[in-house]
């Protein structure tokens, strides 16, 4: 293997893509390459790189692990048409070069927020796929004011086997031995860490999703890499919170179901949220 390709998000999607085009759309997409749209800033110890679309109430949006803005190729025009929209490529991620030895969800969460407080936004809407989930999940935990409304798919509390699908577990756990003896370049290096994070957090307790003021959708496929059950832990844990789980779905929900998760999504985003108790759960 001639390295590491990151979290199962950017395989599918790629994967997903091909068996469709002869060239997948993620490699020709302007998104994450968008000169005009495109900045950097110094901040925390690295380069992170960014992109801005569309006017009006912020929306941040986070990919996952090993990919980058374009990942959401799908969503970005979607709610450029409704909001402020700001991507960013995660800490040694896409052009967000970090050469220095760690990577944690909480460093990459603090980055974010670093971003939005360099771009003066006080709160955004915010959506989180797979490790961008739990970034999202973390955002509202440890920088509670930054979010006024959260969506994810294919988010984790924990790097096993009671929240990750078995075979996939295995999986990511074996390109960590695959890669343990392998030369260490500057993008072995970033592999690895990339590896680790995906083996090896998120440790993310109830006690503190039980800390979300905001209001939440979870979302998951019924047959996503995080298994079903653990995504109804997520939804359960916060005091404000939907749950999705879509049918006949993985992982890549904003890819193979982006017009009906862009649709819900913005619903959720636009709608106050209802809280149903007694004789309204007959409704």
């Amino acid at each position: 293997m001639k390295y590491f390709h990151g979290a199962f998000l950017a395989c599918t999607a790629i994967l997903i893509c091909n068996f469709s085009f002869a060239q997948s759309p993620f490699d020709t997409t302007m998104y994450g390459k968008n000169e005009k749209a495109g900045h950097y800033v110094k901040t925390r110890g690295f380069n992170m790189y960014y992109e801005t679309y569309g006017s009006g109430e912020p929306l941040l949006i986070i990919h996952g692990n090993g990919g980058s803005i374009s990942n959401f190729l799908y969503q970005i025009p979607f709610f450029a048409q409704h909001y402020k929209v700001i991507l960013a490529d995660s800490r040694a991620q896409g052009k967000s070069i970090d050469n220095n030895d760690s990577l944690s969800y909480e460093m990459m969460t603090d980055d974010l927020n670093a971003l939005l407080d360099t771009l003066h936004v006080d709160s955004s809407y915010v959506i989180g796929w797979s490790d961008g989930g739990i970034n999202g999940l973390l955002l509202a935990i440890r920088h509670p004011d930054k979010v006024k409304k959260l969506a994810v798919t294919g988010a984790n509390l924990t790097p096993d086997s009671t929240a990750v699908d078995p075979f996939i577990y295995k999986w990511a756990m074996s390109m960590n031995s695959q890669m343990a003896n392998m030369k260490e370049t500057p993008e072995i290096k970033r592999q690895k860490k990339l590896a680790h994070l995906l083996s090896y957090e998120p440790h993310i307790s109830i006690e503190q999703l039980h800390q979300i003021k905001c209001p939440a959708l979870i979302i998951g496929g019924d047959h996503d890499v995080l298994l079903p059950r653990h995504t109804l832990l997520i939804a359960e844990s916060i005091p404000k919170s939907y749950l999705w789980i879509l049918p006949n779905s993985g992982h890549s929900t904003p890819i193979v179901y982006k017009d009906q998760f862009n649709a819900t999504v913005y619903d959720f985003f636009v709608k106050p949220y209802r809280k149903i108790e007694g004789l309204g759960r007959l409704n």
